[in-house]
């Protein structure tokens, strides 16, 4: 599966590769290296951006590189083509001169520069430089996989439990709908309990834990279900799916939960961490829980061994039941986590969130080679199983595939990672 990943990444990155402008303070950086390289002489000089945030890192950064390097700066532009032309007839009344324009790409080709050099031989005269473009896929840009991951963030969290529950032969089909419920129910405990929009950090932290609890609870009810009274898994989530999506809307009267402070979504959109959405060093934290609990302790090898046979873990002295109900009680946790994720990179909570989302964790799972028969898998593997999908969907809304083509793509990668595991258990090979 690590190989398959790579490979999406090589293709995509291959088909998307395309001429990129340089924008906010790599560009000027790049910029910066031209104008040494052309100038040997230091003048006056007039700088334009865009009005937004890259606009304006642009502009920012070649004032203090230029301004340390001895230009007079004229003057510093952000916005469009008027303001650019107010600042050209101001720094040239008179008989001012100014040697450059360092601005965006954008502003070297407008008609306005043209016709104010005819009507004005001394800005005829002004050199006009921009950042040099350079071929780059748009797949690897930093800003593009930060934003895969951070995407894919709320499905991996949740497929951890997933992981545990397949591997004990068993299915979870609540998480889609425990999102939404953890969601709303955090958001309407702020906003009841804790002051709404002047909660305090305290305040937020012990609505989304009660809220995870909750849900880790209504997991643990499905697991007593299953492991109590021989209800397929199948059934019993199918039941909790239903009974959580009911509790989501009731709480909420099928509307969405805003009133929250600004500050609520840290977790879901900061990035404290050298640029790295916080949601993503969440989630990298808990795969790594996960696989030591999975690889280095004896509950772990319980969970295998209760997926591999039951019946004979039990004679082994595995305490199954007990297993059972931990697994699901850790899948609906989970769920709730990713529930309280979402509800903050939204900054809401909504009885919609969590659509479908069960069956993308289960195809996570099943396309990092978790066997659907129990026994086997391994949660590194969900991750990569994970990403697999995020890459995908993600290179083809790139490449302009349209959204239902997509679900098309996703149900044959499923299916195709399903055949697998059937032809790998039954000792197939594909060349037969």
């Amino acid at each position: 599966m690590l190989g398959v990943l790579v490979g999406l990444c090589v293709f995509f990155s291959f088909i998307t590769f395309e001429e990129q402008q340089p924008v906010g303070k790599s560009g000027a950086e790049r910029l910066v290296e031209t104008i040494e390289a052309e100038f040997s002489d230091l003048g006056s000089v007039i700088l334009v951006g865009r009005n937004g945030d890259e606009g304006r890192a642009f502009t920012e950064s070649l004032n203090q590189r230029l301004g340390k390097d001895g230009w007079e700066v004229r003057a510093m532009v952000n916005g469009g083509p008027p303001d650019l032309a107010k600042a050209l007839r101001e720094a040239f009344e008179g008989n001012s001169t100014v040697s450059l324009m360092a601005c965006e790409q954008a502003f070297s080709q407008l008609p306005l520069l043209e016709t104010m050099r005819k009507a004005n031989p001394a800005i005829a005269e002004m050199r006009v430089l921009y950042p040099k473009p350079y071929g780059w896929p748009n797949f690897l840009k930093t800003s593009n996989l930060l934003n895969v991951a951070n995407q894919i963030a709320v499905i991996a969290i949740i497929a951890i439990g997933m992981t545990l529950v397949i591997v004990t032969a068993g299915i979870d089909l609540s998480v889609g709908s425990l999102i939404a419920f953890s969601a709303v129910l955090a958001t309407w405990m702020i906003r009841e309990w804790m002051g709404g929009p002047e909660a305090t950090a305290l305040g937020m932290f012990v609505g989304c834990l009660l809220a995870i609890l909750v849900c880790g609870g209504l997991g643990l009810f499905s697991g007593s279900m299953v492991a109590f009274f021989g209800v397929p898994p199948f059934v019993a989530s199918l039941g909790m799916m239903m009974v959580a999506s009911g509790l989501a809307y009731m709480l909420s009267g099928g509307l969405s939960i805003y009133q929250l402070p600004e500050s609520f979504d840290w977790l879901g959109r900061g990035d404290d961490l050298a640029g790295i959405p916080n949601a993503v060093v969440l989630m990298i934290l808990l795969y790594f829980l996960a696989h030591l609990l999975m690889s280095r302790t004896i509950a772990g090898r319980y969970v295998y061994a209760v997926g591999g046979n039951s019946e004979a873990a039990r004679l082994s002295g595995v305490p199954v039941k007990r297993i059972l109900l931990w697994v699901y009680a850790g899948s609906g946790a989970l769920a709730g986590l990713g529930g309280i994720v979402m509800a903050s990179q939204f900054r809401s909570g909504d009885p919609k969130y969590g659509l479908m989302y069960e069956l993308y964790v289960i195809a996570a799972v099943v396309v990092g080679g978790t066997s659907l028969s129990g026994g086997r898998g391994k949660v590194f593997g969900t991750l990569i199983g994970a990403f697999i999908i995020a890459v995908i969907q993600n290179g083809m809304n790139l490449t302009g595939v349209q959204s239902y083509t997509q679900k098309v793509v996703l149900g044959l990668v499923l299916l195709a990672a399903v055949l697998l595991d059937m032809l790998k258990k039954r000792g197939w090979k594909l060349s037969s």
